[in-house]
């Protein structure tokens, strides 16, 4: 099938079209990729787990009779070894798990307002 002169620059300006929108579409406006949005929401997840978690962490550490020796081990600490002493306390291992989660201690920490903020 032979397509007719006057119909080229019709399809060339329709293919040109598409992928103008199609980079738009993905650099300015918020397309993305199924791949993308699954690490999207999976990181949303892991954040909001996290966040629900914290009164857990806060309620364990509420509950151990070495808090005061262990609060001050954490304050002692800087950075992210404050983490890290949060996590040798025990506090950031919840009930049902195996290992501590690193982001929940982190969480825990800030939750525990150590230097009065």
């Amino acid at each position: 099938m032979k397509t007719p002169e006057w119909l080229k620059p019709s399809l060339y300006g329709a293919i040109a079209g598409a992928a103008i929108v199609a980079i738009a579409g993905f650099s300015w406006g918020g397309w993305m990729t199924s791949a993308g949005a699954n690490e999207l929401a999976d990181e949303l997840a892991q954040d909001r787990v996290v966040a629900a978690l914290v009164p857990v962490c806060l309620e364990i550490s509420n509950a151990d009779p070495d808090r005061v020796a262990l609060i001050e081990a954490i304050q002692a600490a800087s950075g992210f070894r404050r983490r890290d002493a949060l996590i040798e306390a025990g506090w950031a291992t919840v009930p049902g798990a195996d290992a501590p989660n690193r982001d929940l201690a982190l969480a825990c920490v800030e939750g525990l307002e150590l230097d009065g903020s």
